[in-house]
């Protein structure tokens, strides 16, 4: 009630009308494309050496993956959010087609929204949509050639994995 009121009062203050403003508002809620940083992966010699490094020097929660940061969203304080860190082999093909050592995964918010726009606007699409339980993934090349892997994430069932595989997030 009270938005209401504000969106008027301002509409009748600079001369827009309730509707414009609105639709304003709902296309800037449907253009949001990022939503946060998901994971940081990078190629190394020795994971498995580089995990207890980080475990033993800077207080990591490693795991056979590397390690899950926890963290309260700012849009909604009461929901959680994970970001994984994951040192890979450097041998790794996971990153191809790029050559780069490293690769970013971004959290969005809604990933079918997204591939529409990417083929619209002529974005290298490496895959189609992957669909597990924890979320939906899709990955594509940057201008530079960084490949940046997409994660429409459900962190309620991504916690719940973590905790039944007994895995420690770091806060």
């Amino acid at each position: 009630m009270t938005k209401t009121i504000f969106l008027i009062l301002i509409s009748t203050t600079f001369g827009f009308t309730l509707n414009e403003i609105i639709h304003r508002q709902q296309s800037l809620e449907k253009t949001k494309k990022v939503t946060g940083i998901g994971g940081i992966f990078f190629k190394c010699k020795d994971p498995k050496a580089l995990r207890l490094w980080y475990e033993e020097n800077l207080g990591l929660n490693t795991n056979q993956y590397g390690a899950v940061f926890e963290f309260y969203r700012g849009g909604d304080s009461t929901q959680k959010g994970f970001l994984q860190w994951s040192p890979f082999k450097e041998t790794t093909t996971y990153f191809g087609p790029s050559t780069k050592d490293f690769m970013i995964n971004y959290r969005v918010a809604d990933l079918e929204y997204l591939l529409g726009q990417f083929k619209k606007n002529g974005v290298q699409v490496l895959d189609s949509i992957e669909v597990y339980e924890y979320g939906k993934f899709l990955h594509i090349i940057d201008l530079e050639g960084n490949k940046i892997e997409l994660w429409e994430p459900n962190d309620i069932v991504y916690e719940k994995m973590g905790l039944n595989m007994g895995l420690k997030t770091t806060y």
